[in-house]
């Protein structure tokens, strides 16, 4: 194949800049790779070989202006690597992983290229530089510094060594993740054997079984996650205990896709770089450049939460096991698989509130439309039309046009919102153009869930952990399209990791915000509003099950400390994933059977494929600034356009260009408190 009949090695004829899909094949994906780790290689080796004084102009913004050809080929595969993986795609993912870590290693490790960076830095003062460009000569130097650019030779070598392996290995993990998801799928016989389920899901199941072959039988995809939105409907306990049961097991059944092995070599080898680098560990080295800046500071706050957690946890379990002996004939006790199908009878008990029965009020379009649209149009004036004119990466994505309050273009946004065996699973957002004004582009950004696909001409009804799911991804989504900076190096959500989640999570406080939430809970078929006294009832029970939905959290953040808090020694010890697991659940007090982790080890996706190893405690971290956030919206009058433009300019707006946690002050006024997140949360004391 030529260079001449590769869509990819030219701009888009797309409006924004989209990649068009419809005239990119697998196959010309690695060799627009090629061509452009080429061309990129070349900008970088002008600049790094400059031999006249370093200068803003011929090194920092030379270095933000080179790689444009390989940043288009980049977000346009990785979009579908994670959201349409086939074989050939999966194929070339692993070809690429290898060398995507040997070309960023040859540009972050250049001697030449860091001398320049740090000569810049040491002057700074004197450069006479606007906020944003003496930002990006920091950042820059901090994260070449990070990366290990100040090392000896050998050491380089050896970091180079451990990025490629690192990168086959995560790229591996991510690959029997998804090959087991769908070798464990649960199929049953008959639509008996999953009573409690909607018209909708079990023709969803049907569905999802006739499209492998299995008609007439019923198939149950599984999520990401430890648990499955049916338990909490399934009538049958050993449906539930099958489901549950098949989720545990995901990549550790000792088979070809068992994640044992993979990750305990990721352990090893990112504590080895670790102590290349100087640190005692991976946490360590990852929280040095993250507003937590030590792991200590992570598991202080952990652990500070934890103990409560826990107190509550058991308390809602013995709530459970109370009705479960109070109501049935052979009572047994609480399982894993038993509590979130227990814990909505005890909702309707105590709150007189079925969870399960508000599908109906949740018809997805009307969601999106008259509920994620109509918040942000409230709040920051922006308005939303589809294009179909404009495809996108899969037939099920659809793109909207986002325009500014005067009508300006803004973006677009893309919503992939169905499952299908060859996307990865959980939710997510990512760019597949970045906004910059030095290359005169706006952003399209795409939002990924995995939402069950009925059969055609049924509605999709989502359940409330779903609605909170989309608005959570679509304030991510806001983040990509509202940031506006000079330079791509802080485009989008280009912030430290344990901020990243800050403004995703303070989209979901318009779910229950009546303004919103009578616009677009509505029943689908009757168009009668959500009544008022369930209303209230949500609002009233925010609290519930906040024992166990900690819990389930913290387990997993605490899981993640644990494996990457080991020092090179510790970490080559550890041979028994399961025993590990265990020991570092009993030290923290969250080893209850009946809660496991919300991940567990061998399907950790964010820490063993994604990009939060000894990061995802960044949702809680950051759940202290969004709560404080949500009490400062209900202070100052909520959903209005002043308080929108306010957090639009001063948070959304920077991207990247700005210390994060400065930006968070310029917004609020001061640092966050932790009380309000202790209060939403149930662990007052």
């Amino acid at each position: 194949m030529t260079d001449a009949f590769n869509p990819l090695l030219a701009p888009s004829p797309l409006p924004y800049g989209v990649p068009d899909y419809a005239a990119i094949e697998p196959a010309h994906y690695l060799p627009a790779f090629q061509v452009a780790f080429a061309e990129h290689r070349k900008e970088v080796e002008v600049i790094a070989s400059r031999e006249d004084e370093p200068t803003f102009d011929n090194t920092m913004l030379a270095l933000e202006r080179s790689g444009e050809l390989l940043e288009r080929v980049s977000l346009a595969f990785y979009t579908v690597s994670s959201a349409d993986a086939t074989a050939a795609i999966q194929q070339i993912d692993e070809q690429l992983a290898p060398l995507m870590a040997a070309h960023n290693d040859a540009i972050e490790l250049d001697a030449r290229l860091y001398a320049r960076i740090r000569a810049l830095h040491e002057r700074l003062d004197d450069l006479q530089l606007d906020p944003e460009a003496r930002r990006l000569v920091e950042r820059r130097f901090r994260e070449m510094t990070h990366a290990g650019a100040a090392v000896d030779d050998a050491a380089k070598a050896r970091l180079t060594d451990l990025n490629r392996r690192l990168s086959e290995l995560t790229t591996r993990f991510e690959k029997n993740l998804l090959a087991d998801t769908n070798e464990l799928a649960v199929v049953f016989d008959d639509t008996s054997e999953l009573d409690g389920l909607t018209e909708g899901e079990l023709s969803a199941a049907a569905e999802a079984a006739r499209e492998r072959g299995l008609d007439g039988r019923l198939l149950v995809t599984l999520t990401l996650f430890s648990g499955h939105p049916y338990l909490a409907q399934l009538t049958n306990r050993g449906s539930r205990e099958r489901i549950m049961s098949a989720s545990r097991a995901r990549a550790s059944r000792g088979d070809a896709h068992d994640n044992g092995g993979v990750l305990l070599e990721i352990v090893r080898l990112r504590a080895e770089r670790a102590e290349l680098l100087g640190y005692a560990s991976h946490a360590a080295y990852i929280t040095a450049d993250q507003t937590a800046g030590t792991p200590e500071a992570v598991r202080s706050l952990l652990r500070e939460l934890a103990a409560p957690a826990a107190r509550n946890a058991q308390a809602e379990k013995a709530a459970l096991q109370r009705l479960i002996d109070a109501t049935e004939d052979r009572p047994d006790a609480v399982a894993a698989h038993d509590w979130a199908y227990w814990t909505e009878k005890v909702r309707a008990v105590e709150h007189d509130l079925d969870a399960a029965a508000l599908r109906p009020w949740f018809e997805a379009e009307r969601v999106l439309r008259d509920g994620v649209f109509r918040a942000a149009t409230l709040l920051y004036g922006v308005t939303f039309r589809e294009r179909a004119d404009i495809p996108s990466h899969h037939p099920d994505a659809r793109t909207f046009e986002i325009l500014d309050e005067d009508g300006s273009a803004l973006g677009l946004y893309v919503l992939d919102l169905y499952t299908r065996d060859t996307k990865r699973g959980g939710a997510w957002m990512n760019s597949i153009v970045k906004q910059s004004a030095l290359r005169g582009t706006r952003p399209v950004v795409v939002n990924n869930l995995n939402v069950p696909k009925p059969a055609e001409g049924s509605p999709t009804l989502l359940t409330l952990d779903q609605v909170t799911t989309l608005f959570h991804e679509f304030g991510h989504a806001l983040h990509g399209l509202f940031a506006t900076v000079t330079y791509p190096h802080f485009a989008g959500t280009a912030v430290h990791r344990d901020f990243v989640e800050f403004p995703s999570q303070v989209n979901e406080m318009w779910i229950l915000w009546p303004e919103v939430l009578a616009e677009y809970a509505v029943h689908h078929e009757t168009g009668a509003p959500l009544p008022a006294d369930v209303v209230e009832r949500l609002r009233a029970t925010e609290t519930f099950n906040q024992g166990f939905a900690t819990s389930e959290y913290l387990a997993a953040a605490w899981l993640d400390q644990a494996w990457h808090s080991l020092s090179r020694g510790e970490a080559e010890a550890v041979a028994d994933v399961a025993a590990f697991e265990a020991a570092a659940l009993a030290d923290v007090g969250l080893d209850e059977p009946a809660i496991p982790p919300r991940y567990s080890s061998t399907y950790f996706a964010h820490v063993f494929s994604g990009g939060y190893s000894a990061g995802y405690y960044s949702y809680i971290w950051a759940e202290v600034l969004d709560a404080d956030t949500v009490e400062w919206f209900r202070d100052n009058g909520g959903l209005t356009r002043a308080n929108g433009d306010r957090f639009r300019r001063r948070l959304l707006g920077v991207g990247g260009a700005k210390d994060p946690l400065e930006a968070y002050r310029d917004f609020r006024g001061r640092d966050a408190e932790i009380a309000p997140l202790l209060k939403r949360r149930g662990l007052g004391a």
